[in-house]
């Protein structure tokens, strides 16, 4: 059985079978919804219900309160349809947004590496003509044995999305990761969904971007940096990238040479704590402290866009809210588990 959902204010109608959620029916047809944890506990994609039925799910009663229920506000990642329905919800139209649906894909594992010794770079050859992603986005990859899914940033380019390649950090007692790391072999079938995700290069802006990344954070800004200099952009990117210790620098030489191929192009990688008596001549210290020094504390003029673990993200916006740069020219990509999900927000910024 299905059902008709509108969305106002789009004034857009589409189909929502029995039992699939709110989020994944809009998601499904190109719509985006404004959503982060999935699991029913940061309430942003919390919206009206203006006409209809719905069943509320998993809704933590934290996120979305009794007197809330009353009103008729409901989580649409956990909702699902009673009957037709007409919600309302908040949607910003962005012009650089793509709105690609979600879909499901399969394909074959056709490689992995190591790429430190707590990150797995896995490619997936996907069947038919492959995924079209914009660059920055992320897909869920189904695992077995009841572990579920899990969601990974694209590291590779859009250019061609009949391969596409993760960067999986191992996650101390995580099922899925430990799965990746242990289990999976080149030749296996394995099934995924998206694209997801609203964290993407806002071109129309012509202005420089800075990218500011730290652990596999990387992925993200590797996607659309590759996608910038693919399509000719002259105007200056700069990549400031942290980890622990050099065995962590991944993709480090490729950077190098992008540096040396693209005038337009700055590479500054920053190790937090590499031994005082190895050889490196880079920066020593934490993304934010790099980009201070390398911008000298002034960062108007640019849009920025973070990637990585949440205390370097927030210690990053309050580095560049220090020189002069502010939430309508900063950009983040969390990915939110049920474990953090109450903590999705930043202190710092009302709108990340």
């Amino acid at each position: 059985m299905s059902y008709e959902l509108a969305i106002e204010p789009l004034g857009l109608t589409i189909e929502i079978e029995e039992g699939q959620t709110i989020l994944d029916a809009a998601l499904r047809a190109g719509i985006y919804l404004p959503h982060a944890c999935c699991h029913g506990l940061c309430a942003t994609c919390k919206i009206q219900v203006v006409d209809g039925e719905i069943e509320h799910g998993e809704a933590s009663s934290f996120a979305l309160m009794d007197f809330e229920r009353e009103e008729k506000k409901c989580l649409a990642c956990c909702a699902t349809a009673e009957s037709d329905l007409v919600i309302e919800a908040e949607i910003d139209e962005d012009p650089d947004a793509e709105n690609l649906p979600v879909r499901d894909f399969a394909g074959t594992v056709s490689r992995i590496e190591t790429l430190t010794p707590t990150i797995k770079g896995v490619w997936i050859k996907l069947d038919g003509a492959g995924m079209h992603f914009q660059a920055g986005q992320y897909i869920n990859l189904q695992l077995p044995d009841g572990i579920g899914s899990r969601a990974f940033s694209v590291a590779s380019a859009p250019a061609d999305g009949s391969e596409i390649e993760l960067n999986i950090r191992i996650v101390p007692g995580g099922r899925g990761t430990a799965y990746v790391h242990e289990q999976l072999r080149v030749g296996e079938r394995v099934s995924i969904t998206g694209p997801y995700g609203r964290f993407f290069v806002r071109k129309s802006a012509r202005t420089p971007v800075i990218f500011m990344g730290g652990g596999s954070g990387l992925s993200s800004p590797r996607s659309m940096i590759l996608d910038l200099l693919a399509e000719g952009c002259e105007l200056p990117i700069t990549l400031i990238y942290g980890q622990r210790n050099r065995d962590e620098l991944y993709y480090h030489d490729e950077f190098l040479a992008m540096a040396r191929q693209h005038a337009n192009f700055s590479y500054v990688p920053a190790l937090s704590h590499e031994p005082e008596d190895s050889d490196w001549q880079g920066f020593r210290g934490f993304v934010h402290d790099a980009a201070k020094a390398h911008f000298d504390n002034d960062f108007r003029g640019h849009k920025a866009y973070l990637c990585g673990p949440p205390l370097m993200i927030d210690s990053c916006i309050s580095t560049l809210m220090q020189g002069r740069l502010f939430e309508r020219d900063i950009y983040t990509e969390k990915f939110i588990s049920a474990a953090d999900a109450q903590q999705v927000r930043s202190p710092l910024f009302k709108a990340i």
